[in-house]
């Protein structure tokens, strides 16, 4: 007997129960297949495909260089490798995107075996927290509370004995280690890769949680390196959630808290978009449909200063700036670049949704788009419109000494302190763009459009 395990977002051996089921199935004997999809390969940008490359190496290590990467549509490779072998079984970690569920009923169509759904990517799968009505729920804090009492397994340890089966495939190109590009003008080196792969992630982890104590306090200040990063492990199962959140259960204090909330507005945004697919790429509310939005306009238009960071506002250009050098951007930063699309820029939020999955190492199509959606307030527990964010005083608040901005304009490194987050007053800056509209008077137009459609 030989069984199959086809790694997709579970890139690592321990807590995979997917994997565990496989090696119970081939009484030990496995091959381990990773299939690079054309399709979502062209969706993805230079930094997730670096991203994922580096961590299917580390993979591939950790199976002593047998990981079997074949390039190709699902539907074909996976029923062919199978059939090669001879697999009683492929294995799976369930997929709740809306390609991803397509892809996997392609592919079981396909088999001449069974196809096995053990565990998912999320702690609590989508579907699983349920309100009285039995629909999934619009807000999260009573999502939150559900979720809380709803629990989870505890991990469970990587298999002792597999044998893993050779097979022919391809080879994987090289990738870049962590730190190797330059961070362009902000010369700082940080390529905004993070190590990768199931070793890597666990150290960092291990390392991060011994100060999470302090992240209530300091998660919204992007001069500090206060946050975890864990993102991008998420994002290719190098770890799961629940190993994280069976960590933060022996920690007890209001930093542990805030990060277990964080995990589960992962799982909400997961278990919204897993019942309303349209979620990827309409807003939830319906309303929002008939909102006014400016055409975003090519080369030369607001669309390409934001994307480049040139808007004239420090806060916003810094964070662009940060994303187009690491494909990494602070959470706070991430709602105030957001917001001026759309509510100073007043651009759809789709624009920036794509812009986002293009250029972030950890681009999640389900927290990705609900989280634009909530900058947006079209989606679900959307912030209030009128919560327009003021990118002036956002700098001041979250980066009160200016270095965040100073770090990645380097055309206000001369001006110390605040001064670097309104060089208008302090007699401009050389090479620094003037502000692109007028916030107050953007603010103002954007709550306009709001009450038009209300």
């Amino acid at each position: 007997m030989t069984a199959m395990m086809w790694f997709r977002r579970d890139l690592r051996l321990a807590d995979n129960p997917a994997l565990l089921d496989a090696v119970a199935a081939g009484d030990g004997r496995v091959l381990g297949l990773f299939v690079l999809d054309p399709l979502l390969w062209e969706r993805s940008g230079d930094p997730r495909r670096e991203q994922l490359l580096a961590s299917l190496h580390a993979l591939s290590a950790s199976m002593g260089g047998r990981l079997v990467v074949r390039r190709g549509d699902p539907a074909e490779v996976v029923p062919a490798v199978a059939g090669a072998v001879r697999a009683s079984s492929v294995h799976v970690s369930a997929d709740y995107a809306p390609y991803g569920q397509e892809r996997d009923l392609a592919v079981e169509g396909a088999l001449g075996c069974p196809l096995v759904r053990t565990g998912s990517a999320y702690a609590v799968a989508p579907g699983r927290v349920l309100n009285q009505q039995g629909r999934s729920y619009q807000v999260f804090t009573p999502y939150f509370r559900a979720w809380l009492e709803h629990g989870w397994r505890k991990p469970v340890d990587a298999p002792e004995d597999v044998r893993w089966i050779e097979a022919p495939g391809e080879e994987l190109p090289g990738v870049k280690k962590a730190g190797d590009a330059s961070a362009g003008d902000a010369g700082t080196g940080d390529a905004g890769a993070v190590e990768a792969g199931e070793a890597a992630a666990g150290e960092r982890w291990r390392g991060w949680l011994a100060g999470v104590s302090a992240y209530a306090d300091e998660r919204d200040r992007p001069d500090l390196d206060s946050t975890s990063r864990m993102s991008v492990p998420l994002k290719y199962g190098e770890i799961h959630p629940r190993t994280m959140l069976a960590d933060l259960a022996r920690r007890h204090s209001a930093g542990a808290e805030a990060y277990r909330r964080e995990l589960a507005w992962r799982e909400f945004c997961a278990d919204l978009l897993a019942r309303y697919p349209r979620a990827a790429w309409e807003p939830l509310r319906p309303e929002f449909a008939r909102m006014q939005y400016d055409e975003p306009r090519g080369q030369g238009g607001p669309l390409e200063a934001w994307r480049t960071g040139r808007t004239g506002f420090p806060i916003v250009d810094a964070g662009m700036r940060q994303l187009a050098a690491t494909g990494f951007l602070h959470n706070r930063v991430r709602m105030v670049v957001a917001s001026f699309l759309v509510k100073d820029l007043h651009i759809h939020w789709k624009y920036g949704a794509r812009w986002f999955m293009r250029s972030l190492r950890d681009g999640d199509l389900a927290s990705n788009a609900l989280n634009w959606q909530w900058v947006a307030g079209c989606g679900a527990d959307a912030a209030p419109y009128f919560r327009i964010f003021n990118p002036v005083t956002q700098g001041l608040k979250f980066d009160p000494s200016g270095a965040y901005v100073r770090r990645w304009v380097p055309e206000l490194r001369q001006l110390d302190g605040k001064a670097a987050h309104e060089p208008w007053k302090h007699g401009g800056a050389a090479g620094y763009p003037d502000q692109l509209v007028d916030h107050g008077e953007a603010r103002r137009e954007a709550l306009r459009r709001y009450e038009a459609i209300r």
